[in-house]
């Protein structure tokens, strides 16, 4: 995308040094450079992983689903000497959340809500499949999954790599989040509590390791 500088610039010197030709030139050009940088701002303004406030909320109108909660998320609210909702792992209270819980998801939060309704539309419901939409729903928050088909129509979703901040815990057990085939139920999700690896024997990988490795799991039931 050119500058306005960058059209005059190709001006040759024959009417570069004529102040009303050069100020006719910058009435013509400058409206349409303008438009061309708010068109280029439209890219990153409506975009999922760079939308912020009532844009955000414009691209969750095109998604179907809205920031507002049924549901208040309690138990996610930052706090002192509070295990799981301190520093890095709790919210801050919004202006109008009431006392009850979160009625509103910050940016973030929603912007996971958003990317886990739009990759489960387009998912065919296999594992290999859930693996990757798993991988989209917790794009760069070094969150990481692992699935066991209990084969009873039911299973388990581990969620490995770090402890899961308060308010992502809260869209786990609240269902805000349920990727699953039909029919089936997800039994607990096994959380990872000091963060890394979770417990398993026989396994090497960084979803799941043994003994003095792997964590023993914290259960979220939905």
């Amino acid at each position: 995308m050119g500058t306005l500088e960058s059209y005059l610039g190709v001006i040759t010197s024959l009417y570069r040094d004529q102040p009303r030709f050069m100020a006719l030139c910058t009435a013509l050009v400058g409206p349409r450079v303008d438009l061309q940088k708010l068109l280029e701002e439209l890219r990153t303004a409506f975009d999922l992983d760079s939308a912020v406030g009532e844009r955000l909320d414009h691209v969750g109108e095109w998604v179907g689903r809205s920031r507002l909660l049924e549901t208040p998320l309690k138990g996610v609210y930052f706090s002192w000497d509070e295990q799981g909702v301190g520093w890095n792992q709790g919210s801050w209270k919004g202006p109008y959340d009431p006392e009850t819980g979160m009625v509103s998801l910050p940016d973030e939060a929603y912007r996971m809500v958003l990317r886990a309704k739009i990759a489960a539309n387009a998912w065919d419901g296999t594992i290999p499949g859930a693996y990757e939409v798993w991988e989209t729903i917790f794009k760069g928050t070094g969150l990481t999954v692992v699935i066991q088909d209990n084969q009873d129509m039911s299973m388990i979703v581990g969620v490995a790599g770090l402890y899961p901040d308060a308010v992502t815990k809260a869209l786990l057990s609240g269902g805000y989040i349920p990727l699953k085939p039909g029919g089936v139920r997800i039994e607990f999700y096994a959380v990872s509590p000091q963060g890394g690896p979770l417990f398993a024997w026989g396994a090497d990988s960084r979803q799941l390791n043994g003994w003095n490795m792997g964590s023993w799991p914290e259960q979220i039931i939905p």
